[in-house]
């Protein structure tokens, strides 16, 4: 096994499409790292770079102790896992796993011996006669983890592999896959645009964001899953992480009176001077971004008595069972800065679609959840509020 490291690396194409800028990153021996971030946003083009399937044109690639930048790929020592599968349709399960052993000239036994164990440990031995066509995805998905594993390698690279099969399949092949790397560990680099399968893999989760010019990174927050869900740096990984996403709002803060107050529209929410991030009391009375996660919102029936209230007209109710999303507006301008925008433009929309008032989603027990069309309190948990720069987008 070996750690991989990227030191500034960069890549450009035809000599003017910037697609990765100033990426630095660690990932230790061992250690699972997703790369998460919305199409373009660069996550594939790096791990081809790690792969060797993409040249560098920046900075250093290391595995190991060794830099490839011009190491063959075949000589890298890792293995791919791709969103295809890419299994040779002619030949059976077995000799789809035993392939890469046998360019390598591994002997027969040792070949036989590794492709048993790591059909045993994925529980396709009574596939290995079948060939590809005779498999479900899922089966077809273990074959090539199978392939990847028996070369025993330094590192796995992976390329959205469960993107191709239903929810249902995706949610036991995560756990699957997390249970693999516990009892391997072998260091992994994991590619996906679904946050709920980074932050439930990664032992950290690296966010990415699109870039135009070198004057910035691609690379925007690496954190264990729960520091970068409680602490994002910064707008674009506040609004990516997260589902339903964090809601947005300008506002201002008092920090003169105890309680504090928290203003935007016609609410202001009350909160403990001592629950504000340091910092943004020294913004007191300037115009800032508050963000406020669905599920830091409660219905007051549900909530009990005390706690900072708002009173709202429920738009529309969502109501999933174990919870209940509502969604309501606020008579306040749409918060709209460059990593809003970037996000917008990922969902095919853009800043027009806005409109002059700000929409909120709240989670909620289900079992209190108000009817649309009529008024409610939500109960706010200040002590989960986020404060960010209006300019810059960096958190407070």
């Amino acid at each position: 096994m070996a750690g991989i490291a990227f030191d500034a690396v960069g890549k450009v194409y035809g000599g003017e499409t910037r697609a990765i800028a100033d990426v630095s990153l660690d990932i230790g021996d061992g250690e699972f790292v997703v790369l998460v971030g919305p199409s373009g946003c660069g996550k594939s083009t790096l791990l081809r770079m790690v792969a060797g399937l993409e040249e560098i044109t920046e900075g250093d690639i290391m595995i190991g102790d060794r830099v490839v930048n011009d190491v063959a790929p075949k000589d890298r020592d890792i293995a791919m896992v791709f969103q295809n599968y890419a299994l040779y349709p002619h030949m059976t399960v077995r000799d789809n796993m035993a392939f890469g052993l046998k360019l390598r000239r591994t002997p027969k036994k040792e070949i036989a011996a590794r492709v048993e164990e790591a059909a045993r440990i994925l529980e396709i031995t009574d596939f290995l006669n079948r060939k590809p066509k005779a498999l479900s995805g899922g089966q077809r998905q273990r074959v090539a983890m199978g392939r990847a594993i028996v070369r025993e390698p330094a590192a796995f690279l992976m390329d959205e592999p469960l993107s191709n099969l239903d929810a249902k399949l995706r949610v036991q092949m995560r756990s699957e896959l997390g249970l693999l790397h516990t009892r391997l560990g072998t260091t992994t680099l994991y590619v996906t645009h679904d946050q709920v399968e980074a932050m439930t893999m990664g032992d950290r989760v690296a966010v990415l964001k699109a870039v135009a010019d070198a004057s910035e990174s691609n690379l925007q927050q690496i954190a264990a899953p729960r520091e970068l869900y409680d602490r994002p740096v910064n707008l674009f990984v506040a609004g990516f992480i997260g589902s339903p996403a964090m809601n947005f709002v300008y506002a201002s803060v008092d920090a003169a009176g105890d309680p504090a107050s928290v203003r935007f529209g016609p609410h202001s929410l009350a909160a403990a001077p001592d629950s504000l991030p340091e910092g943004v009391a020294d913004r007191s009375g300037q115009e800032i971004v508050l963000g406020v996660r669905p599920e830091a919102f409660e219905i007051r029936s549900a909530a009990g008595a005390g706690g900072s209230s708002m009173n709202v007209d429920i738009d529309l109710v969502e109501q999933l069972g174990s919870e209940a999303y509502v969604h309501f507006k606020v008579p306040v301008p749409p918060v709209v800065t460059a990593d809003i925008e970037a996000l917008l433009a990922d969902e095919g929309s853009d800043t027009k679609s806005l409109g002059n008032e700000t929409r909120f989603t709240a989670r909620v027990n289900p079992d209190h959840a108000p009817k649309a069309g009529r008024p409610a309190e939500l109960v706010v948990d200040t002590a989960k509020l986020h404060f960010f720069d209006k300019e810059t987008g960096d958190a407070i």
